[in-house]
């Protein structure tokens, strides 16, 4: 038997029936922002750009992404139940919702991107920061060997990521929501990069 084949589930029809519907939720996340990057690109001046909006765009466009890859690993689970389950829809269906208060059906009732962003910026601070939370418990459930695998800067970035999402959603200024953005979004990227080259 293969390595591979020795980290399936007991439940392999189970396991793939959880793979399927995880894909269908963070598909929707996937279309819903890309689809919203392509209005912006279609129709650039129907509404007011901003920058810190677009880079937390991209830090969603990231963590859904990276969250894809990363879920293969659910093949280590052996025994599946349902609280489980409905653990990592609820998680999966937190990126959906990132991806609609980013790109809400209209903005009639706004000035632009940073009139809307800011004034829903509770809601979207509030869920980024539970999503993040909620990573945690995903990662403890792949089992306490690959959370180790992930050293501590990973339990110190979550914990301050939530510190910040506290004052930025408290807070209007720009500098500080361009600052957290961008610090956010490059350390997604080298969060990636350092742990999921491979699932190997």
């Amino acid at each position: 038997m293969t390595q591979s084949a020795a980290a399936l589930p007991g439940n392999l029809d189970l396991y793939l029936h959880v793979r399927v519907l995880i894909a269908l939720i963070l598909g929707l996340s996937v279309t819903r922002l890309v689809s919203g990057i392509a209005g912006l690109v279609q129709h650039p001046g129907r509404y007011p750009i901003w920058p810190v909006h677009l880079a937390w765009v991209a830090w969603a466009l990231l963590n859904v992404v990276t969250f894809w890859w990363f879920e293969f690993r659910l093949n280590q689970i052996q025994h599946w139940t349902y609280g489980l389950y409905f653990f990592v829809c609820v998680y999966a269906s937190m990126y959906y919702f990132l991806s609609v208060l980013l790109f809400p059906q209209d903005l009639d009732d706004y000035q632009g991107y940073e009139d809307y962003f800011l004034s829903r910026r509770r809601w979207f601070f509030g869920f980024a920061a539970l999503t993040e939370a909620l990573d945690v418990v995903d990662t403890w459930i792949k089992g306490e060997a690959h959370l180790r695998s992930l050293g501590l800067d990973y339990l110190v970035a979550i914990s301050a990521f939530i510190l910040l999402s506290a004052i930025a959603a408290r807070t209007r200024n720009p500098k500080f929501h361009l600052l957290f953005a961008l610090g956010a979004v490059a350390y997604e990227i080298s969060f990636a990069v350092r742990h999921f080259g491979t699932l190997d």
